[in-house]
């Protein structure tokens, strides 16, 4: 049977980035892999992070967002069955920041899946400078997307204010409390959570968190996927200058009009590169890569693309810009 890997944790937690290393290692060892991603519209940024690894020992897959989550959940389903029949060694699932857990295990369940998949890890990844207080179903999501995993990695320590023996210890009393708030009775230990820098990651602690397993953990389901007052909107066409990168975002994030952006990311060019925009609970990531699209997309609740529109216009220099 083909192991199936879940890569779980919340927007701008560093999934793809610990997904990359993950895959890479597999992908080294001779497996043949497959990368299934999913994320709320039809566009994947994340998905161009993982191109270069396309080759002959991994296969890249999307599912399609766009749509409500019966209608996910039987693209999921049909993306599996297709992947299942090639019999890959292992495949690995990014979802989307907003992901019902339940979706996971019910749909592996269903024949023919169930003969030809079995869960091998389930992993989360918790940003180490994840925020104090967050929206009611954000919070929701860090606990519930973290109750049934084999393995903790805690991500952006260099990042981080304090040591990251200090930076766990806290990241596990906040991931407790979550939990606390959705009635689930597991508790994280130290023991359950890998503190390392995702860069300097080796194939033993690869090889330890492939074989993390998951755990069967109940919880009060507080949210469902339809009903979070989440939404992405695309804005396409962006030619700023990179100085301007943060000014315009930080005037997106402050002005109460745009609604509660909680991410903001995507591709601005610069010359023969592009910059690599990622900003999450006002922190700003931007760094040069080789590939790149034009394109900003934001995330948010109660999301105002027209007031968003204001803003990007005043420093964006394309005639061809264009929001959707």
């Amino acid at each position: 049977m083909t192991k199936i890997d879940l890569i779980t944790g919340i927007l701008g937690s560093g999934k793809t980035t610990f997904l990359r290393r993950y895959a890479e290692d597999l992908i080294n060892s001779g497996k043949r892999t497959a990368i299934l991603e999913n994320d709320f519209g039809a566009v994947n940024i994340d998905m161009m992070l993982l191109q270069d690894l396309r080759g002959e020992n991994c296969q890249l897959e999307m599912i399609a967002g766009g749509c409500d989550s019966d209608c996910h959940r039987r693209r999921f389903k049909t993306q599996l069955i297709s992947l299942g029949m090639q019999h890959f060694d292992r495949v690995i699932i990014e979802p989307s920041g907003i992901f019902d857990m339940d979706e996971f295990f019910d749909t592996l369940h269903e024949p023919p899946l169930d003969n030809w998949f079995e869960i091998g890890s389930i992993i989360t990844v918790i940003d180490a400078q994840t925020e104090e207080v967050l929206p009611p179903h954000m919070e929701y999501l860090f606990a519930s997307e973290a109750a049934c995993c084999g393995k903790l990695v805690l991500s952006k320590t260099e990042h981080s204010s304090l040591p990251p023996e200090e930076a766990a210890a806290n990241m596990l009393r906040r991931l407790n409390d979550s939990l606390e708030k959705i009635k689930c009775d597991r508790k994280f230990s130290s023991a359950d959570m890998l503190v390392k820098p995702i860069a300097s990651l080796t194939g033993a602690d690869f090889e330890m968190l492939r074989n993390a397993g998951y755990r069967g953990s109940s919880y009060v389901k507080l949210f469902d996927t339809d009903s979070i007052r989440s939404s992405v909107h695309y804005f396409m066409h962006i030619n700023v200058r990179e100085e301007d990168i943060t000014p315009m975002t930080g005037e997106i994030l402050s002005d109460a009009a745009c609604g509660s952006v909680f991410r903001i990311k995507g591709y601005i060019p610069a010359g023969d590169s592009w910059l690599k925009v990622n900003i999450a609970d006002g922190k700003t990531e931007i760094s040069r890569v080789n590939e790149g699209q034009s394109v900003l997309i934001v995330i948010g609740d109660d999301i105002s693309r027209e007031d968003i529109d204001r803003h990007i216009k005043k420093y964006n220099t394309d005639p061809e810009y264009v929001s959707v």
